[in-house]
């Protein structure tokens, strides 16, 4: 682990950045600098991110990586790292990747050549784990649970067998 507090970006970096999960108060010294220092800022929302930004005083560039345009759009962000440009990844809430848009884009980052890295914050699944009381030796987590009754029933059902 490194003793220095906060560095500037480098170039042809994808910075991989957690977002608050519901508090401001979550985000960390580093994500603002990041958020800050870097040359464009891809989001899974746009208008979530640049409210979080305005925020915290923050005027970036920001495009779109929706899940929807994320195979097209981690293209575009690859030659945005070819050019030197370094570029944050950020999700609404949480971090990128973990049940949002992002895994596709450090994949392809990775792929190519280019240096990836995380910018950690608050988890939901730690902060829901630390205090529920359960056995803190191992845990599974299986993503979200699916939004409509009779496929949560079943996801549920799954689990036990």
């Amino acid at each position: 682990m490194r003793s220095d507090n906060v560095s500037a970006v480098q170039p042809a970096t994808l910075y991989v950045v957690a977002t608050p999960i519901g508090n401001m108060g979550d985000i960390t010294l580093r994500a603002v600098e990041v958020l800050g220092a870097v040359d464009v800022i891809a989001a899974e929302d746009t208008r979530v991110t640049k409210a979080l930004l305005s925020k915290l005083n923050i005027q970036s560039r920001v495009i779109s990586y929706r899940e929807h345009n994320e195979v097209t759009s981690s293209d575009g962000i690859i030659k945005l790292l070819s050019q030197g440009n370094s570029v944050a990844l950020v999700s609404d809430a949480g971090t990128p990747g973990v049940c949002d848009p992002g895994a596709i884009l450090v994949s392809k980052s990775r792929v190519a050549g280019y240096r990836v890295e995380p910018i950690p914050g608050a988890s939901a699944l730690v902060a829901a784990v630390s205090v529920s009381g359960l056995n803190d030796k191992g845990f599974v987590f299986k993503g979200f649970l699916p939004s409509r009754p009779g496929d949560r029933k079943q996801f549920l059902h799954s689990l036990k067998t």
